[in-house]
């Protein structure tokens, strides 16, 4: 494919997307709740598109056809750990929306009874953990970009930043939901016609089983991957969906928790189906050319390489949309979190509400370049993503499932649980690699073990002194400086100035 003609589309989509991303933000009235969570009344149909989105991102797109290409029918877990995710996301926790949360530190320490420490650790978690997502995302889009334009990686990755970068600092929340509702339907368009293109041009499913290895197209691939390993990749992804704060905040916009349980149940369903897409892809990619180098590079091989070219820049296209979605709502995530829990942490109260929009703005360029920086010093999305969630996630995942639906668990509790998970997390990957062998990452012993000393710890410890209406009291008091209204300035006799 010609790189200058993938390069043009490319920036004609871009500036489509910013265009679009504008006109249906115009009309926001400048507040906090407006820019950051599209002022608590997302419709169903968005909360429905820009989750989708999200999940169809670069893990499913990359990630997942990369690792069906090493390991066949495997390449489905992770759109089944996703899906897992999701649905027990409706269950467990559409119904806080009823709280008016913000950010995830908020919901935390509400659990724990509304306690600073907590809120403070977790809102630095939180903001590590969207980092780690938005590079995952920058790199994703970068490896395929840097391929099929013919460009340096750093360029492909910076390219792919500024992409998604610029509708969110123009538009915020609204604009991030809107464009990645349309761009929910490029991406099932894309992969669905991909995935059919690439099984008839291998010659078809037989010929396809002919090309891959009999361990590869066991049940999900287990007789290749491993049991413990397979159950462990589809838990981590579970998991991250579960504490993603990206994922709570579709919660905290949506019109009604009702919409939000609908929406991430229609959700789950949907991404469920499409988690064989991605493994089909990945293995008609490996019979048609069984010597990548680099199995992140099947999904942009098949589009160059293989199909016409007009369904090549089409599906190239919505490989990037996978990327610019994912990207842009755990960016807005992140600078709600920086913006409500990190400013508070050390400026000692929330900013006013004339200061939200101009500051989340200047913290969506900050939050982007940081995770630009991380991107750089990576090439793999999988171990990436795994390696990042089982660090930061697994206990944040703890303190909610256990916060929940454990009324006697308490800060010292919540602490233990994000401290032994992380450790666990480090020993795993950096001291005992065997264990990381056995488990293929260190998400189900974190989580075990993390679950395990926050139940020990708070049975240990006195429990909360707030009720839980007092814990929520104290968390919407310090929140209403950012939600109200900026007053317009005054003339001399008291009307708006310029009347």
């Amino acid at each position: 494919m010609n790189s200058h003609l993938f390069l043009v589309t490319f920036f004609v989509y871009i500036v489509a997307m910013i265009l679009f991303g504008w006109w249906v933000s115009r009309n926001d009235r400048g507040t906090g709740d407006d820019f950051l969570l599209g002022g608590r009344g997302v419709p169903i149909f968005l909360t429905i598109g820009t989750t989708v989105a999200t999940m169809v991102g670069t893990g499913s797109s990359m990630g997942a056809v990369g690792f069906g290409y090493a390991n066949g029918w495997g390449g489905a877990l992770y759109g089944i750990g996703g899906a897992i995710g999701v649905l027990l996301l409706a269950v467990c926790f559409s119904g806080v929306r009823r709280l008016r949360f913000m950010t995830m530190s908020e919901e935390l320490s509400y659990y724990v009874g509304a306690n600073r420490i907590v809120r403070n650790v977790v809102a630095l978690l939180i903001y590590i953990a969207c980092i780690g997502w938005l590079g995952a995302h920058i790199l994703g889009g970068g490896l395929y970009l840097a391929w099929m334009a013919d460009i340096p990686a750093w360029q492909a990755k910076l390219i792919v930043a500024l992409g998604f970068g610029v509708y969110c600092v123009i538009g915020g929340y609204m604009a991030v939901v809107w464009t990645d509702t349309v761009q929910a339907v490029v991406l099932f368009i894309g992969f669905f016609l991909m995935a059919a293109v690439a099984v008839f041009d291998a010659g078809g499913f037989g010929a396809i089983s002919e090309q891959i290895d009999p361990a590869a197209l066991s049940f999900l691939g287990i007789d290749k991957i491993g049991l413990i390993p397979a159950i462990s990749l589809s838990a981590v992804i579970a998991v991250g969906v579960l504490a993603t704060p990206s994922f709570r905040q579709r919660i905290y916009s949506g019109a009604s928790a009702g919409s939000v349980r609908r929406s991430f149940l229609v959700t789950g369903v949907l991404y469920m189906a499409f988690s064989i897409v991605p493994a089909i892809i990945g293995m008609a990619t490996y019979a048609l050319n069984p010597e990548l180098e680099n199995t992140n590079f099947a999904f942009p091989y098949l589009a160059t390489e293989v199909l016409p070219l007009w369904l090549g820049l089409l599906l190239l296209v919505a490989g990037l949309s996978a990327t610019m979605s994912s990207a842009s709502s755990d960016a807005i995530a992140g600078v709600t979190t920086l913006i409500r829990d990190v400013y508070v942490l050390f400026k000692g109260r929330a900013p006013s509400a004339a200061n939200v929009v101009r500051f989340s703005r200047l913290g969506l360029v900050f939050t982007i370049g940081l995770a630009l920086a991380f991107a750089l010093s990576s090439d793999n999305v999988i171990k990436y993503i795994t390696s990042m969630v089982s660090t930061v996630l697994s206990g944040m995942f703890v303190c909610g499932m256990l916060g929940r639906f454990w009324p006697r668990y308490n800060w010292q509790g919540a602490m233990a649980s994000l401290v032994v998970a992380s450790v666990t997390s480090l020993v795993m990957l950096y001291v005992m690699p065997d264990w990381k062998t056995f488990w293929g990452n260190p998400a189900i012993p974190s989580v075990v073990l993390s679950a395990l000393a926050g139940v020990v710890v708070s049975l240990l410890t006195p429990a909360s002194r707030l009720t839980d209406e007092q814990a929520l009291e104290k968390i919407s008091e310090e929140r209403k400086r950012m939600e109200a209204v900026p007053e317009v300035p005054l003339g001399s006799k008291g009307k708006p100035a310029g009347a």
